[in-house]
């Protein structure tokens, strides 16, 4: 994919192509930008659990800091998860099926990927995806 320089103030429209090159280099940087951004996060994060020992004197102080870290561990697995689908979306602009359902081809929609630009699946798509995971929760 050849490199796209974007005007500063570029946002997809619906005027144009669905996922043209412009588009695709904007959701392309929106991405990489997000992933930078958590991974520096992620940083801190690791930082702040090897600062703080685990030899807290007052039971109390220790229980509250045990469950701080468990979930600082928790936030990093899903940020894990996150960086993931990350680098699945950026390996989807490189293979050309950015932007549309992979369930069933149509376009995923500008205003959905703006809002989750690693989404995989059209809107429609997704809520029949919820109403199935429904109907099988109700079930258990």
């Amino acid at each position: 994919m050849t490199s796209i320089v974007l005007p500063p103030d570029y946002k997809p429209s619906a005027d144009e192509e669905y996922m043209n090159e412009m588009q695709l280099e904007y959701f392309r940087q929106k991405l990489e930008n997000w992933k930078k951004s958590i991974v520096s996060q992620s940083v801190d994060t690791l930082e702040d659990l090897r600062q703080g020992g685990l030899s807290q004197p007052d039971e109390i102080d220790r229980a509250s800091l045990e469950t701080d870290k468990a979930l600082d561990l928790r936030t990093k697995d899903r940020i894990r998860k996150l960086i993931t689908k990350i680098d699945e979306a950026l390996d989807r602009i490189e293979d050309g099926t950015y932007g549309y359902c992979e369930e069933t081809g149509e376009p995923i929609g500008l205003e959905r990927l703006e809002a989750r630009p690693v989404a995989t699946l059209s809107i429609e798509a997704q809520e029949r995806h919820e109403r199935l995971e429904k109907i099988f929760d109700d079930e258990n």
